[in-house]
């Protein structure tokens, strides 16, 4: 590496590491605290290695609110939302793409116009809908289902679609391929890493969403992660070893899979910025 080089990639070093260490103190304070006794975490002088009441907090979590059982449920609703939704969204982002129909530009509009909508808007009248009218509490179906379209999704491969030759998709009809064909066979494929982008945003959403199932999983075995880990502050007892405990099994799993994945996750979201 030149002098030149060497010493602006110095500086960006000097700067970026004291910054990448206060954002990764918190995450090593919680691994820490997860494996301490409650009357350690709050010691006047904070530890900072770990101890070795991890088990034992698992433990006592569990017993407290059936943390594996809500863990269980919260990777089950987040796989089946993630499938589901990176295939409806790139449905409808190929739709948006590739098809010319009355209204098209209308109804694009309307779905980009719900991005500006707070979901505290929507959420009285969806939970009416859900809970009273289709009696579909404490169910997987009213966890996935109500935010199973996804606008910001759909914008995201509609401009990934648009990447595409035209002219490849014309020569697959030319030969005979059906239109849902063109789509599994040929566009699918070559927008994997924008897919992949996707999948991860979405599944992050599943993962860490807190107040949809909390308001229509109202049974404790139906409780996911999240849910079950805010019934541990309650007004006389806070268990913060057990929520030191759930916050390091939500986080770091994710934290390893993003990382290991980042690559792939960076090249999916630049996919689509050229047409």
């Amino acid at each position: 590496m030149s002098n030149k080089r060497l010493l602006p990639t110095i500086a960006l070093h000097a700067v970026m590491s004291p910054l990448a260490a206060l954002w990764l103190a918190p995450l090593w304070l919680m691994l820490v605290f997860s494996t301490l006794p409650e009357n350690e975490i709050f010691a006047p002088v904070v530890k900072l290695t770990p101890g070795s009441q991890f088990g034992e907090n698992l433990a006592n979590l569990n017993a407290d609110v059936n943390f594996l059982n809500a863990l269980t449920n919260s990777v089950g609703v987040a796989l089946i939302y993630t499938v589901l939704s990176v295939l409806l969204t790139s449905m409808a982002g190929y739709a948006f793409a590739r098809y010319r129909f009355f209204g098209s530009g209308v109804l694009f509009g309307i779905v980009i116009a719900t991005l500006t909508v707070p979901f505290f808007v929507v959420v009285i009248p969806q939970y009416i809908l859900v809970a009273r009218e289709m009696q579909m509490t404490n169910t997987w179906a009213a966890l996935i289902v109500p935010p199973l379209f996804n606008s910001l999704g759909v914008f995201f491969m509609r401009q990934n679609f648009l990447s595409l030759p035209q002219d490849l998709l014309d020569a697959a009809r030319v030969d005979g391929a059906g239109e849902f064909r063109i789509f599994f066979k040929i566009a699918f494929p070559l927008v994997v890493p924008a897919l992949g982008a996707l999948g991860i945003i979405l599944f992050l959403f599943s993962w860490n969403n807190y107040l949809w199932p909390l308001l229509v999983a109202t049974d404790k075995d139906m409780y996911t992660a999240p849910v079950a880990l805010g019934t541990l502050i309650g007004l006389t007892r806070v268990s913060w070893g057990g929520i030191m405990v759930g916050a390091v099994m939500l986080t770091l799993p994710m934290l390893v899979v993003f990382l290991a994945l980042q690559r792939y996750f960076v090249a999916g979201i630049t996919a689509g910025a050229v047409k």
